[in-house]
């Protein structure tokens, strides 16, 4: 009885024992799946978020693609239009230039010049041997423009002048610039024809101011445009009107 009662327990225990090694094995599993599970969860939602992630960089990357593109177009445009508005400018003004006409005097070209009357008057100076025109030389020409489209049978007296520094030619040429600078700008700006011009008396003998002194010297470095009309009260041109361009006297002289 005791041999058989020890073989049972013996049996019952190996039989426990195995029962212990399953229900353990059993729990290991079902913790280690209760601890990856989230991690493994985890993962994937990463790997979602990241491929989100770079298709909204790569829409955004596009979009900016497009947006510099888009922007680089109008500025190209921009700059055409520019060019294109440069170009008219320069045209307009290399016509004022070949097309002016240049007098001695006025009386020389206009016939029945006591006809015309003076309606308005601008005078722009210019830096020591400069002949660009300065911001407030363009203003100043503006308020004379604005003049221009309301004026009948008119023309615009160019007259310019330099300092007494430096020779007699090359004074000459610089008051040339001077005055075809103010031409040019007028020309392009307001639309007015070239035979309006009329450059009067360029050199550095017509002063206006004595070169005795800075200060008149600085005057003497001027462009002056006077605009004359013949017009009636009723705006209709009286007798006499201005010579056509090309039968002046030529090229004015310094003296």
């Amino acid at each position: 009885m005791r041999r058989t009662s020890g073989t049972a327990l013996t049996a019952a225990t190996a039989v426990a024992a195995m029962a212990l090694v399953f229900t353990t094995g059993c729990t290991t599993k079902k913790y280690v799946t209760s601890q990856t599970q989230p991690i493994v969860q985890g993962t994937n939602e990463l790997d979602d978020a990241t491929a989100a992630n770079n298709r909204a960089i790569h829409d955004v990357d596009t979009r900016a693609q497009a947006g510099i593109q888009q922007a680089q177009n109008s500025a190209n445009q921009a700059q055409q239009n520019a060019q294109n508005a440069t170009q008219a400018a320069n045209n307009a003004g290399q016509s004022a230039q070949e097309a002016v006409n240049r007098a001695d005097t006025l009386a020389s070209v206009i016939g029945n010049l006591e006809n015309y009357k003076q309606i308005g008057d601008v005078s722009v100076t210019f830096g020591f041997n400069k002949a660009n025109l300065t911001k407030a030389d363009k203003d100043q020409l503006d308020q004379f423009g604005g003049q221009l489209s309301g004026a009948k049978s008119y023309i615009l007296e160019v007259t310019g002048g330099t300092d007494s520094v430096g020779s007699k030619q090359y004074n000459y040429e610089l008051s040339d610039r001077r005055a075809m600078s103010v031409v040019q700008y007028l020309a392009s700006k307001y639309n007015v024809p070239a035979h309006k011009f009329y450059l009067v008396g360029l050199g550095k003998d017509v002063e206006v101011d004595s070169n005795k002194t800075a200060a008149g010297r600085a005057k003497n470095r001027h462009v002056e445009v006077q605009l004359l009309s013949n017009a009636n009260d009723n705006g209709a041109p009286t007798q006499g009107t201005a010579t056509p361009p090309g039968t002046g006297s030529g090229a004015p002289s310094a003296q």
